[in-house]
């Protein structure tokens, strides 16, 4: 165990002395013994005759090398141990045997209902075969797949190709693959089972014809024409955005229950849990379909960005994944509302990457050192690591971003790179200096602004004084100044833009922050302006600028950049959050100026804005944002003033929603933008009309009346969330109707964990008795469990501790069944340091319990050893 637990470095870092070239592959499947053979081309890289090879619960049945029976090898915890070796080449041939069905961990090879799957990434090739499960040892591939029973197991798919198939001698059934593009193990893939098949042809730009195929369990074929037309949607943007087309033949998509993660981007073959690929208007929301089209993206667009150049280790994950997010999100930004995905973007790293900034786990976007390299697929790197490059995107211009792209690919297809090398490329291309902007790569925790305007009415001169700083963090005490992209927009009293000028030059929107203190003077300025600061939130960053409600609700009205309107009514609300809160724990009243409450009946009753963006405007931050302001978390004074501002919005605007609500009714369903966003605005007006006396009537009648699954859910939260009357007529009856379909029943299990009544852990034990749900499904735990550890603030933080008890039960169980899992369940517990001393000292409690067990997996004991400062 203590060698499992030792930490890796990125400083340490070797190139392997072995690569592999090639290597063939058979699987000879069966639920309880399968036997794997890899035999595999090695190529000496060093002047050295051992080799150390990755494994992970696995069965040596034989071991050869150049046909030759090999004896001089050691079987370790950790893997193979080879001496002797032949100098420069040779063939080494592995045969292991697995058993798939008794793999909860659900990586390597597992049976997900009735079908083979695998999950390779980060390191679960391990657990298929002996080998060298690095990223940067990349390989041929050929796989070829047996089973004795074809018609259970009619589909055998792999990566690449399909090159052959046919029948053994005993009449057990054979396909063979061949991907002709080499990569790391972390990218191999098999599926075998009994599937429906949706199909289609693509022509790519240059008039290749590519087959298109999404499988998905049976009876659901109907539910993938969504996923199928993201992923052409995702080729055309990729070929008209980026230059960039596909490279195999075939494109696959197998849609599977159990799977710890999203998607996988597997080379041709991605695997996906179901939940981002199965969609229709009675069975998903409209959120659901806009995730599906992210996600289908974001796993295509690897193609180029993690497989065709993948990372040199695992410390470079953002490499790949902070590009990928970027393209995906602006791929949903081209084909939907840029406005609106900014924000919802935004959100995330505001509230939760934030709150992960300054947790025990804090970490840079390219880590410096990890015991379990799953801890860090975390916010840090995927959407923190996204906004850094919009930052370089910003800071490039998408010409020369385009250029830096290119680069990158003419020197790094087919490698194994490094975020280094990507940011050179930029920089070289460019001929911009990013030597600054590479802290960002490096340094942990969340830069804090802090921002002072000054004019001079004589000088007709404003200026703008701007500190930053980063406070330490867990892991780094020292933290130097970065460069900050800056948008500023200077608005006069007509809501016109002042253009920015000095010595007589007009000025970039783009200020370049560098240092711990900086001044930006503007000249020609002909009136005090009120600035408009951060736009688009043009970096990862906290500002503090001393708004007054009137240039907020100014900036509502007149910023030209819808993103800029938003933060405005965000900054706004916050204020009174914050005052309110401050009010609440000197027993006074909660209050909202009528000044406050008449911006958001304008933004409302808005005749121009788009409605979705409408609807974020009225949205309030949510508690973990919230929490996210105070040095010590006050649980019970933040629910009670979110829960008091939604009630004081919806009492002081009802006739507005009302009215806006029945304006919006609609006689048909449709997926496209506009009608998404409508759908968005009438239900954030049901939120806050839940809370009104005619509240519970409104819900049941849209449940009842409702045209599509967006509309039902919509329904069942208002009711959830005001605890009205109806809840649970409306709970039993999805119940009944969807009971068999575990991916439907997830948004009720959602709603179960964060229903805020006072009985909760009650109805989640008895959720946990429902047919529907299965500890050793991932959604499901995520969607009831997870839901309350995360989005039940007051019942998870409830002073007698039980939250806190139900979560260490929880995570003891999935220790032993599904670590990965555990390990992302856990995080709400690790932060236990911002709360007040009796809720410290039962949340520790919990990881000290944690701690001392026998066989604590290594995912959950770098996090709880960090959180407890061991």
């Amino acid at each position: 165990m203590a060698s499992e637990l030792q930490a890796k470095y990125r400083k340490d870092y070797q190139s392997p002395s072995h690569t592999i070239t090639d290597i063939d592959l058979t699987f000879y499947l069966h639920e309880e013994r399968t036997r794997v053979i890899a035999v595999s081309q090695v190529r000496q890289l060093e002047n050295t005759n051992q080799l150390v090879l990755d494994g992970e619960n696995l069965e040596l049945v034989s071991l050869h090398i150049n046909d030759q029976s090999w004896t001089d090898y050691k079987v370790t915890d950790t893997g193979l141990e080879l001496s002797s070796l032949p100098e420069e080449k040779f063939e080494l041939r592995i045969e292991t045997v697995i058993n798939p069905s008794t793999n909860t961990a659900l990586e390597g090879l597992y049976i997900s209902g009735q079908a083979y799957c695998t999950q390779c990434e980060a390191e679960g090739f391990r657990r298929i075969t002996y080998y060298q499960d690095r990223p940067d040892v990349l390989a041929r591939y050929t796989t070829t797949i047996v089973v004795a029973d074809r018609e259970k197991y009619p589909y055998l798919l792999s990566n690449g190709n399909k090159i052959d198939e046919g029948e053994t001698e005993d009449g057990a059934s054979w396909v063979r693959w061949q991907d002709p593009h080499p990569k790391p193990a972390y990218l191999f893939a098999l599926v075998a089972g009994d599937f429906d098949l949706l199909q289609e042809q693509y022509k790519t730009k240059s008039g290749r014809q590519v087959t298109l195929e999404v499988f998905v369990d049976k009876g659901n074929r109907e539910r993938a024409t969504h996923a199928m037309l993201s992923l052409i949607n995702a080729m055309q943007w990729d070929e008209e955005r980026f230059g960039l087309e596909y490279d195999l033949d075939i494109y696959m998509v197998v849609a599977v229950d159990f799977f710890n993660m999203g998607a996988m981007e597997n080379k041709g073959l991605n695997i996906f849990n179901s939940k981002y690929v199965l969609a229709n208007d009675q069975t998903a929301t409209d959120n659901d379909y806009l995730n599906i089209e992210s996600i289908i993206g974001h796993e295509y667009f690897h193609n180029w960005t993690g497989n065709r150049v993948t990372c040199r280790d695992w410390f470079q994950l953002s490499l790949k994944e902070g590009l990928t997010v970027f393209r995906d999100q602006e791929f949903s930004s081209d084909l939907g509302s840029r406005s609106v995905n900014r924000i919802q973007s935004v959100r995330l790293i505001r509230g939760p990457q934030f709150a992960e900034d300054a947790s025990p786990m804090s970490h840079p976007i390219r880590p410096d050192k990890v015991i379990e390299m799953n801890n860090f697929y975390t916010l840090t790197v995927y959407e923190k690591g996204s906004e850094v490059i919009r930052m370089i995107h910003t800071l490039l211009g998408e010409d020369n971003f385009q250029k830096g792209m290119k680069l990158y690919f003419e020197r790094h297809d087919g490698t194994a790179a490094t975020c280094e090398d990507f940011v050179s490329a930029m920089e070289d291309a460019s001929g911009i200096d990013l030597q600054q902007f590479r802290l960002w790569y490096s340094q942990s925790g969340t830069p804090e602004l802090t921002v002072s305007g000054e004019y001079s009415e004589a000088e007709k001169r404003f200026s703008l004084h701007v500190r930053q700083h980063t406070a330490p963090t867990t892991d780094q005490e020292e933290k130097q100044a970065q460069h900050i992209p800056l948008k500023t927009e200077l608005y006069d009293s007509a809501g016109q833009i002042i253009k920015l000028q000095c010595n007589g030059k007009n000025l970039s929107d783009i200020l370049n922050v560098t240092e711990s203190e900086q001044t930006f003077v503007f000249e020609n300025v002909y009136e005090k302006p009120v600035p408009s600061l951060l736009g688009e939130f043009s970096a990862p960053v906290k500002l503090s600028y001393d708004y007054s409600d009137e240039e907020l609700m100014f900036l509502m009205v007149h910023a030209k950049n819808d993103f800029a309107r938003w933060d405005a009514g965000q900054m706004l609300l916050g204020k009174y959050i914050r005052q309110n809160v401050e009010s609440v724990q000197n027993n006074q009243d909660i209050t909202i100026s009528e000044g406050v409450v008449a911006a958001f009946r304008g933004v409302l009753l808005d005749q121009v804005a788009e409605p979705a963006f409408i609807a974020e405007m009225l949205s309030l931050p949510n508690f973990n944002e919230v929490s996210g302001w105070f040095d010590e978390v006050d649980v019970d004074s933040i629910t009670t003033v979110l829960k008091a501002m939604k009630v004081e919005l919806s009492q002081a605007l009802k006739q507005d929603f009302s009215t806006v609500y029945h304006q919006l009714e609609q006689s048909d369903y449709s997926i496209e933008h506009e009608a998404i966003g409508q759908r968005a605005l009438r239900n954030t007006c049901l939120s806050y009309l839940a809370y009104t006396e005619e509240g519970n009537e409104l819900v049941q009648d849209q449940y009842q009346k409702a045209l599509s699954m967006t509309d039902v859910i919509a329904a069942m939260t208002a009711a959830n969330q005001a605890g009205l009357s109806c809840r649970e007529t409306l709970m039993q009856d999805y119940s009944n109707q969807w009971k068999h379909d575990g991916l439907v029943m997830d948004k009720w299990f959602n709603l179960q964990g964060q229903n805020p009544a006072e009985d909760v852990l009650s109805v989640i034990y008895d959720s946990m008795e429902h047919e529907a749900f299965t500890m050793k499904n991932p959604n499901r735990i995520r969607s009831l469990i997870g839901s309350f550890l995360n989005f039940n603030p007051k019942r998870f933080h409830d002073k007698s501790g039980s939250g806190y008890q139900f979560a260490g039960k929880i995570l003891q169980q999935l220790n032993t069944t599904n670590p990965q899992v555990a390990s992302r369940m856990v995080d709400p517990l690790l932060k236990f340091k911002r709360y007040d001393k009796d809720r410290q000292a039962l949340m520790k409690q919990e990881l000290e319990t944690l701690l001392n067990m026998d066989n604590l997996a290594k995912d959950l004991y770098e996090k709880v050893a960090k959180a407890l400062d061991i």
